[in-house]
């Protein structure tokens, strides 16, 4: 049996990667790229994916003609995102960098930060700072989009525990609310053959409402709240939390 940290855990990253940026997930992002309204820069934007992760997203920005960087702290995670940039033929800057230190002052008409990226910090001021470097990283003007599962979704799904298979591999997680719907902490269990990987990992969830104010105390303006990356409104029917703000100034 083998036991992983949390996600600041490189171990953690490679033994349950598949999982988490399976070929359903780099497809459905390819999909979002090329449909979503909210997704859709003017030609040649530069664009920063902030905690990129192996590249589900930066491989299509870049293929759809954006100057892409995609920044994470976790070297295999970086690896494996530039192989598959690679692969495709996509030009994109990578950088290893911690969200809450990296630093290109308004270097990027867009900033993104997908797929529940954010909120992993114990220090809720970490997070917030997360969220400050996005806005400092954006020109004037620019735009930053920044996707989750919110509090209300999460309230839906939290049970009972999530069982996926991939081949003969067998995942199963286990979420526990914490703190008064402050946290949710994660339990992960992973069976391939005879070796079982545990991991565990917490963070703090977020209401629209709650992600909206910590946008417009970063400095953002025009905050928008979305149920889906269709732009559907963020009600009974929503899929996931996604918030698009500008840098006003």
């Amino acid at each position: 049996m083998t036991r992983t940290g949390g996600f600041q855990d490189d171990d953690f990253w490679s033994e349950f990667h598949d999982f988490l940026f399976s070929e359903q997930r780099r497809t459905q992002a390819a999909e979002l790229v090329a449909d979503s309204p909210l997704l859709a820069f003017p030609p040649g934007s530069r664009v920063l994916d902030l905690c990129c992760g192996a590249g589900v997203f930066t491989v299509p920005l870049a293929l759809a003609g954006h100057a892409v960087t995609g920044v994470d702290r976790s070297a295999p995670l970086l690896d494996r995102a530039r192989a598959r940039a690679a692969e495709a033929g996509a030009e994109v800057t990578h950088v290893r960098a911690d969200a809450r230190a990296y630093s290109a002052p308004g270097a990027f008409d867009v900033v993104l930060n997908l797929f529940t990226s954010f909120g992993y910090f114990e220090d809720p001021a970490d997070n917030a700072r997360v969220l400050r470097t996005l806005y400092d990283c954006l020109v004037p003007g620019g735009t930053l989009v920044l996707d989750l599962a919110g509090k209300e979704l999460l309230a839906r799904r939290v049970t009972p525990p999530k069982v996926v298979r991939r081949g003969e591999d067998l995942m199963v997680q286990t979420d526990t609310v914490l703190d008064d719907w402050a946290r949710l902490r994660s339990d992960w269990v992973l069976v391939r053959g005879e070796r079982v990987t545990r991991a565990t990992l917490v963070w703090f969830v977020y209401s629209a409402v709650e992600l909206r104010r910590l946008a417009e105390e970063a400095g953002f303006g025009r905050v928008e709240i979305f149920g889906g990356f269709d732009g559907r409104p963020y009600d009974e029917e929503a899929e996931r939390l996604v918030l698009r703000a500008v840098r006003e100034a």
